[in-house]
């Protein structure tokens, strides 16, 4: 993840404007913060919805943010924190959260609107079927391209489970596409 601005220049510009700065803040992270969400919850109107949240919650405890780690990370955890919440309302209350890969398939099936390209598809099917945890630690390094020690701050995970959460990921993804291509 490439932010068009420094963390430092963003939050010094938070500090003199607050508006200002929220505003290069979204401009710098907003895309990102969404293609982020919208590989968690799959549906885009699910992932405007978690971003709005994230957004509303980031301008709120701005003030908070204490600078000990980086800004990516602390909004990066903000917007996972709303996405997993999406999810968390979607399913049943007696059910995990790794059971909803089924119907977040079917979204993806239901949402292209263009022809899509075969492999793209099967690849988002393969990390449908990840339990929730480790698609996002799949989805920050490999489509984001996030450190382990970054998502490890996003996220409040060690770097040891998160780096066994990536290669059971990557491996159940790789098994997949072999029998499905």
């Amino acid at each position: 993840m490439a932010a068009n601005l420094q963390d430092t220049e963003i939050i010094a510009m938070l500090a003199s404007d607050r508006e200002r700065g929220f505003r290069l803040l979204m401009r710098s992270y907003g895309k990102a913060l969404y293609w982020h969400i919208r590989r968690i919850v799959v549906d885009h109107d699910d992932a405007e919805d978690a971003l709005q949240e994230a957004s509303i919650n980031i301008f709120r405890s701005i003030d908070s943010f204490r600078g000990e780690g980086k800004l990516s990370s602390w909004i990066y955890r903000i917007a996972t924190n709303e996405a997993i919440g999406i999810l968390r309302k979607r399913k049943g209350f007696f059910q995990s959260l790794d059971s909803l890969g089924p119907k977040l398939e079917s979204t993806l099936e239901h949402q292209a609107n263009l022809p899509p390209d075969q492999m793209e598809v099967l690849f988002q099917k393969a990390l449908l079927k990840l339990p929730t945890q480790q698609r996002i630690v799949f989805n920050m390094r490999y489509y984001d391209e996030l450190s382990y020690e970054e998502i490890a701050e996003a996220t409040g995970k060690n770097v040891g489970a998160l780096k066994a959460n990536y290669h059971y990921a990557y491996e159940k993804v790789k098994n997949y596409l072999k029998e499905n291509i």
